[in-house]
C-alpha cells in the first residue's frame, strides 16, 4: 500500500517510514519545510512538500488530497495534531481523492484536544484529576489569581487550534506560579497564544503514559515505558526512556477515557503519580507519540496496525512486546542538559536536577540501548535532525511534544 506520512520533520514520522518500508509498503513522506529528516531516511520512497498548515489549513488539505488522489487507496498518515486536526476537518475531501485515514469521529477528536473537556470526562469517570479553573478572559484570572492554592502550572486550555481564518496555531508550553503576580505574568503570556487558559494545581511526581491502539473505542494494541530522563526537566518529552509493562491502575484509567471518547486509532494518555498515591489524569494526545521508536524497537509496531487498520479494518493477532528494551533520543538530551543548565522555569516549585549529575548521568552510555533517529544502517534522519537544530533558517513545524 502507498503511504503518505505526514510532519517529516517529527521523530515519530521517522519511526512510521522505517516500519511501514520494512513491512512492505511504498512510503512517501510530507513536510511543509523544503527537506525533512524522515525524508532522508533510505526507507523512504519519495518526499513531496505542502503548504504549512499553520498558514493556511485549507491548502494543506488540498495539497493532501491531490497526492493521495494519485493513487487511490492511499493511506495518509498525521503524525502531529497541526496536520491530524486540518485533515479530521476536512476527511470528505480526502476519502474523495480515495485517500484513507485512520482517525475518530471530528467531535471527538476536538473533544480530545480540549483539556478542559478531558479532565470533565475523566472525573465523571472517577479518575483523579487535578484541581482546575478554566479562564477565558483576564478578569477571570484576576479573580483565578486571589482564589487558588499556590503552587500552580496554567496551560492551553488546547495544545493545538483551528482559527477562524484556516491557520494552525500552537498554544505553547505550560507557566509556573506561586504568587499572584506570577500567576498573571504567566496568563498574560498564555493569553496571547491560546483563547483560554486552565490553571491547575501542581502536581509533583513522575510522569507516565499509556500508548493505545483503538478500534471504534476498544484496544487492539497498547504499550507503555518508564521515562528516565525528560526533554523538559519539568516533565515534557522523553528523551531516554525503557518499555515496561502497563501499570494497571494507569491502564483501567486511560482505557476508560479513550472509551468515553470512542477513541479511532493511536492515543496516549498521560498521568502523573506521586510514590503511594494514585495517578493523576492530565492529558490526551490523540495522535503518534514523540517517543514511538521505543515501541516498535520493543514489538509494539503501531505503524504497521495502524496501517492495517485503514486497509483491512482491523489488526493481525500481535505477540506481546519486549520489556526492559531502553531507547534513547540524543538531541532530546543535549536539550534536556541545556534545560538544567538554563535553570529552573520561573515559579517552578519541584526539585531540578544538578548541573553537574545531569552532564555526568550524559556521557555515561546507556548499555543496549536504541535511538530515536540514528540507526547504522540509515544514519541520515540522525543528521538530519542536529542540521535542523543547529540551522536557525529551516523553517519548524512543529516543536518538541511528548
Amino acid at each position: 500500500m502507498r503511504v503518505l506520512v505526514l510532519d517529516g520533520n517529527q521523530n515519530q514520522a521517522v519511526a512510521c517510514v522505517r516500519s511501514l518500508a520494512r513491512a512492505g509498503h511504498r512510503v512517501w513522506v510530507g513536510e511543509s519545510a523544503s527537506w525533512s529528516k524522515a525524508g532522508w531516511s533510505r526507507y523512504c520512497y519519495r518526499s513531496f512538500r505542502y503548504p504549512a498548515p499553520q498558514r493556511d489549513s485549507r491548502s494543506f488539505v488540498t495539497s493532501v488530497a491531490t497526492q493521495a488522489a494519485a493513487e487511490p487507496g492511499t493511506f495518509v498518515l498525521p503524525t502531529t495534531e497541526a496536520t491530524s486536526l486540518p485533515l479530521s476537518a476536512g476527511r470528505d475531501e480526502i476519502r474523495a481523492a480515495g485517500g484513507r485515514m485512520v482517525l475518530p469521529a471530528h467531535a471527538d477528536l476536538l473533544r480530545a484536544c480540549n483539556k478542559d473537556e478531558t479532565m470533565r470526562l475523566a472525573c465523571s469517570l472517577g479518575v483523579r484529576v487535578p484541581q482546575t479553573i478554566t479562564i477565558s478572559s483576564p478578569e477571570d484570572a484576576e479573580q483565578a489569581s486571589r482564589s487558588v492554592s499556590y503552587p500552580v502550572v496554567l496551560k492551553p486550555c488546547r495544545s493545538t487550534e483551528i482559527l477562524r481564518d484556516g491557520t494552525v496555531r500552537a498554544a505553547g508550553r505550560p507557566r509556573y506560579a506561586q504568587t499572584a503576580a506570577e500567576f498573571m505574568l504567566a496568563y498574560e503570556l498564555l493569553n496571547r497564544m491560546s483563547t483560554a487558559v486552565l490553571a491547575q494545581e501542581f502536581v509533583e511526581g513522575a510522569g507516565l503514559g499509556y500508548f493505545a491502539l483503538m478500534r471504534h473505542g476498544e484496544v487492539r494494541a497498547e504499550f507503555a515505558h518508564r521515562r528516565i530522563r525528560d526533554v523538559y526537566p519539568s516533565g515534557s518529552g522523553s528523551a531516554l526512556r525503557i518499555s515496561v509493562e502497563p501499570d494497571s491502575q494507569i491502564r483501567n484509567a486511560a482505557i476508560a477515557i479513550l472509551r468515553g471518547l470512542n477513541w479511532h486509532g493511536a492515543a496516549m494518555v498521560e498521568f502523573r503519580q506521586s510514590r503511594d498515591e494514585a495517578p493523576v489524569f492530565m492529558e490526551v494526545n490523540g495522535r503518534l507519540w514523540h517517543s514511538l521508536a521505543l515501541a516498535c524497537y520493543a514489538g509494539a509496531d503501531f505503524p504497521v496496525w495502524l496501517a492495517q487498520l485503514a486497509e483491512r479494518g482491523e489488526i493481525d493477532a500481535q505477540t506481546p512486546y519486549r520489556t526492559g528494551v531502553p531507547c534513547r533520543w540524543w538531541l532530546g538530551d543535549f536539550h534536556h542538559l541545556l534545560q538544567v543548565w538554563c535553570g529552573k522555569p520561573p515559579g517552578y516549585p519541584a526539585e531540578y536536577p544538578s548541573r553537574l549529575q545531569t552532564l555526568l548521568s550524559e556521557v555515561t552510555p546507556v548499555a543496549g540501548a536504541y535511538h530515536d533517529n540514528f540507526r547504522w544502517d540509515d544514519p541520515l534522519p540522525e543528521f538530519g535532525d542536529w542540521l535542523r537544530f543547529l540551522n536557525p533558517f529551516q523553517e519548524r513545524a512543529g516543536g518538541i511534544r511528548a
